[in-house]
Parts: structure tokens; sequence; C-alpha cells
């Protein structure tokens, strides 16, 4: 009797163990506007000599691509929705994962909404901007389930089973030019994130990548002056420099070589914070 009960107990340790969170994954929040969407065509050497480590965890169905939402598949681009772009996160997974111990992996939840305004993740009113939004807009959160924030918070769940969150990566602000209240708004964001998904401030921070340079004549560079400001207001969070990323021809979007620079940044940057050293970090 007294070995099966023995037997029993562990059958049922095992059984939790298969659910558990593996504190060895990293899970990294990802939102924003078309950029952290992905604007730039994909490119062969953005789906090659990819590392089974770094994973996505998909946020609407792609049928066409075999991937299905709330699942994990490895993070081949795109990693928002089905015909998006390369984005920072492809080269910041990839980043992470050439540094960080082989026993670590890294996965991605990506949620944004391209020419939305910051406002679209604003728990509260959300419904009141995208009221008014133009229709190809109101789609895009539609394969949202009509409801961004509350997107993130259900990825960002199901992550919390596999996984640990690590960090927030938030490229935004085109469509907020020259507003003195962005830094607030951001803020009200990452404290409903932190609050809702049960995280410690200290240990989430949050990476905010600038606009496209004015050293590549970027039409909303002069919004980099307030993205800037943003450690004012929360601490935990740093500014990654587009210095250098270069610009498709509507001077708002990088072009690849632009996508893969700025994602090593945000990767170089997270490394430290994570208690590592990036192999070959770039000076910016």
């Amino acid at each position: 009797m007294k070995l099966k009960f023995i037997a029993g107990i562990a059958l049922i340790l095992l059984s939790l163990k298969g659910f558990s969170q593996d504190k060895n994954f990293y899970i990294f929040i990802c939102f924003g506007q078309s950029n952290m969407e992905g604007n730039a065509k994909i490119e062969g050497q953005d789906t090659l000599g990819l590392d089974s480590r770094f994973q996505m965890l998909q946020a609407v169905d792609c049928a066409d691509k075999g991937r299905m939402k709330d699942n994990w598949y490895t993070a081949v681009p795109p990693l928002a929705r089905c015909n998006t772009g390369l984005t920072p996160a492809d080269y910041f997974g990839r980043t992470l994962v050439a540094n960080l111990p082989k026993k670590i992996k890294v996965g991605i939840i990506n949620v944004s909404v391209a020419g939305a305004k910051i406002e679209v993740f604003e728990k509260d009113s959300y419904e009141s901007y995208l009221a008014t939004a133009p229709v190809w807009m109101k789609s895009i959160a539609a394969e949202y389930g009509g409801n961004p924030y509350n997107r993130l918070i259900e990825l960002a769940r199901l992550a919390q089973k596999a996984g640990v969150i690590k960090g927030i990566l938030l490229h935004q602000g085109e469509s907020n030019p020259n507003d003195s209240l962005w830094t607030k708004k951001v803020k009200g964001i990452y404290d409903n994130l932190i609050a809702d998904l049960n995280l410690k401030p200290k240990k989430v921070p949050l990476l905010a990548g600038e606009l496209v340079n004015a050293d590549q004549q970027g039409a909303c560079a002069n919004m980099n002056t307030i993205i800037a400001t943003l450690p004012q207001i929360l601490p935990n969070s740093y500014i990654i420099s587009s210095a250098g990323c270069t610009c498709a021809r509507d001077h708002l979007h990088f072009t690849a070589a632009g996508y893969r620079l700025l994602g090593k940044r945000y990767g170089d940057t997270i490394l430290p914070l994570l208690g590592y050293k990036a192999k070959t970090a770039d000076s910016h």
C-alpha cells in the first residue's frame, strides 16, 4: 500500500513537471506599430540558419504557413501576422541565442498594429480610438480579437506556462508625432502589463526603439527627442538608437539591413540586464 502511495505521488510530480515553467525559457513581449510588425521584405538570409532555441508564439492563424495561433514554432519570419515583414524582433532573438548559454531558449510574442497610435494598446480607451480608425486598421485589430492589448495579455499568460517573461520591446511613435503625453501613455501600458501579468517591474525592463534617425532624414525623427525622455518617467526603460539604421524611401520604415542592426541593438542592450555580455557588441 505504501509503495502504491509513493508511486502515485511520483506520477503526480511528473505530471506537474510536464506543465511547469522552464526558468531557462526567456520570453519577450513585443508591441508597436508597423516597424515592430515588420515592413521590409524578408530575404533569404533571414530564414536560414535559425537556431530552434529561438521560438515564437503564433498570434494569429496562418494556415498557409502551417502555423496556428497559440502554438510555439521556430521563429521563422514573419513574427507578427501572416504577411508582415522583417522586424527588429527577428535579430533581437538571433542575437540572444548567439550569446546566451545553450541551455537557454528565447521566445517572442508580437502583437503590433500598423499605423496605430499608442492609444490602441490602452486597455480602458482602445475602443474609442478604434471606433474612428480606418477600415484597414480595424481589420488588423480584428485579427487580434478586436483588442490588441488583451491579445498581448492572452499570449503572455499562455507563454508564462512555458517560460519566464524577461522584458518588453516597443517600437512605436510615428503616429504620435510631437505627442508630449506619449511617455505617460507608454508608462500606463507598461504598468498595466506588469499588473495584469503579475510581474516585478525591476525584473522586466522596457526597451523602446528610436524612429528612423535624423541621419537618414527620418520623417518622424523629431519624435526621438520625446522617446529619449522615457527613462525619466519609467526608470526601468532603455532607448535603442536607430543611428545608421538605413531606411526605405518613405523615410518611415527601415530596410531589412536597418531592422537587422536595430534588432541586434535591442539584443545587445538586454544581454547585460540578463547578466550576460554580448560577444560582438555594437558601438551604439
